[in-house]
């Protein structure tokens, strides 16, 4: 296992145009984009510039290497697609070190 820790050595706000795919009802599904410059154990908060009903942005991650995932919860009985061609902002933050199971403090 690993953590991050120490000092965020890059914190960047970046802007992403995405088009999601659509989310089945009642549910929630992980996508990914392709985010050329994310590296794995890169923090990433992202932000949906406009709401849609019953949609919800509920997590997002750096999955790999150039790779954003976000979870998208459709809240809803019925398929819904989140807008196409909008732009995301992400705000990225970059730790200094990573820490495993073998060299804890």
């Amino acid at each position: 296992m690993s953590y991050n820790t120490g000092n965020i050595v890059k914190l960047s706000v970046i802007s992403v145009t995405l088009s999601p795919a659509a989310v089945a009802a009642n549910t929630s599904a992980e996508q990914t984009f392709t985010v050329n410059g994310l590296q794995a154990g890169d923090f990433i908060s992202v932000n949906k510039p406009t709401a849609q009903a019953g949609l919800g942005l509920v997590g997002a991650r750096v999955s790999a290497a150039n790779t954003m995932a976000i979870t998208f919860g459709n809240f809803t009985g019925s398929s819904i697609t989140p807008t196409a061609s909008q732009v995301y902002t992400c705000l990225v933050a970059r730790p200094d070190s990573t820490l495993t199971d073998a060299n804890l403090p």
